[in-house]
C-alpha cells in the first residue's frame, strides 16, 4: 500500500522548501492536503512528482514547487476571499482553502468543475465554492478578490479579471512568452495592477487566456 503521507512529506521536503517557499501557511496546507485525492485516478502514484500533471486536453495540474511558489507570492491571509481560475480537480483550491477565508473556484470544463465539488466535499474542504464557468470571465457576483490564482499559463490576462481584484489585492499568473515562462505577481494599487517578476516556470496556456491575433494578408 502506497504511503501518501510520506509522498507529502518529501515534496515538501524536496521541491517546495528548496525553493524559498518559507510561509508556514504554504507548507503546513501542502503537508495536509492529499494530492493524490485530485488527480485522475491513473495519476495518484505520480501525484507527488515533480512536474506538471495532464488532466486533460492542454491542460495540466501545476507542479507542486510551481504552485507553491505562486501560493507563496500571494500571500494569502485568514480573512481573505480568493478567486481560483481553471481550478481542475480542486487541489489549489483546497490548498488555498486551508490558509484564506473562502475560496470561489472556476471551470470551463462541466465534467472536471462537478468532478471538483465532490472531491473537495469528500476531502472535508466546505469553504469552497465550485462553478462552471467561462475562464476569462470569472465570477464578479462573488467578488471582489483580495486574491486571485490562474491555474495555468496565460497569454494576456483580461481587464474583465483585473477588474474583479480589491484595492491592494493580489494576483499571481504565468506568462508564457514564446518558450519563455515568468511567473509574476500582480498588485493592486490605485485601481491599477502592477507587476512583478517572480520566478520561471512553464505551464500550457490555457485557452481562455490566449492573445487576440488580428488577421492578416
Amino acid at each position: 500500500m502506497t504511503d501518501f503521507a510520506a509522498r507529502r512529506t518529501v515534496m515538501v521536503d524536496t521541491q517546495v522548501r528548496p525553493n524559498d517557499v518559507t510561509k508556514f501557511p504554504v507548507i503546513e496546507a501542502m503537508l495536509a492536503i492529499p494530492r493524490e485525492e485530485f488527480v485522475p485516478a491513473a495519476l495518484r502514484a505520480v501525484a507527488y512528482s515533480g512536474e506538471n500533471l495532464a488532466v486533460g486536453e492542454n491542460r495540466v495540474m501545476l507542479e507542486p514547487r510551481t504552485l507553491a511558489k505562486l501560493v507563496d507570492g500571494l500571500d494569502i491571509q485568514p480573512g481573505d476571499l480568493a478567486l481560483d481560475l481553471a481550478c481542475g480537480y480542486g487541489y489549489s483550491a483546497a490548498v488555498m482553502a486551508r490558509m484564506a477565508e473562502a475560496v470561489v473556484a472556476i471551470e470551463d470544463d462541466e465534467a472536471m468543475a462537478v468532478e471538483a465539488e465532490k472531491r473537495l466535499a469528500d476531502a472535508g474542504v466546505f469553504n469552497v465554492a465550485t462553478l462552471h464557468g467561462d475562464l476569462d470571465a470569472g465570477a464578479p457576483k462573488q467578488g471582489p478578490y483580495d486574491v486571485i490564482l490562474i491555474e495555468g499559463a496565460v497569454e494576456d490576462v483580461p481587464s474583465a479579471i483585473l477588474d474583479q481584484l480589491k484595492e491592494g489585492g493580489r494576483i499571481g499568473a504565468l506568462f508564457m512568452e514564446g518558450s519563455l515562462g515568468i511567473a509574476r505577481i500582480g498588485h493592486c494599487l490605485n485601481g491599477r495592477v502592477n507587476w512583478r517578476y517572480a520566478f520561471n516556470a512553464h505551464a500550457p496556456v490555457l485557452k481562455a487566456f490566449t492573445k487576440e491575433r488580428g488577421f492578416s494578408l
